[in-house]
């Protein structure tokens, strides 16, 4: 192939690695840590001790927590230019605390980054 085309198999493949960490944070947390108190939906009475962990939960959200959801990806899908050529493309939206300064540095963990991402894939 390409490099144009690497480049935006790679961007993909960042961005569907972030999505799955978050993802594997979001099971694995309220298994160790246990649920926030209070309440997800007050007008529904659903607590998030309601909530079960895994796939048992997508029927038990409300449709306004989706929609939430659904609307902050778009948000953060949109509000800021990822097209090819810019710093975002390749993963890197100037936040310097989980990256560093240092080019050799930054791209140890960029690679460490990705690794991590195909794990989660998994």
């Amino acid at each position: 192939g390409n490099a144009e085309n690497f480049a935006r198999r790679r961007q993909t493949e960042l961005k569907h690695g972030r999505v799955a960490m978050l993802a594997t944070m979001g099971y694995i947390t309220p298994e160790i840590t246990g649920k926030l108190p209070g309440y997800l939906s007050p007008s529904a009475g659903l607590k998030f001790a309601d909530i079960p962990n895994g796939l048992a939960a997508i029927s038990k959200v409300p449709a306004a927590g989706w929609a939430q959801m659904v609307a902050y990806g778009a948000f953060c899908e949109l509000s800021q230019d990822q097209s090819a050529g810019t710093p975002a493309a390749a993963g890197d939206f100037g936040f310097k605390v989980l990256t560093s300064s240092d080019p050799a540095e930054k791209t140890k963990k960029l690679s460490a980054e990705l690794a991590n991402g195909r794990l989660a894939m998994m």
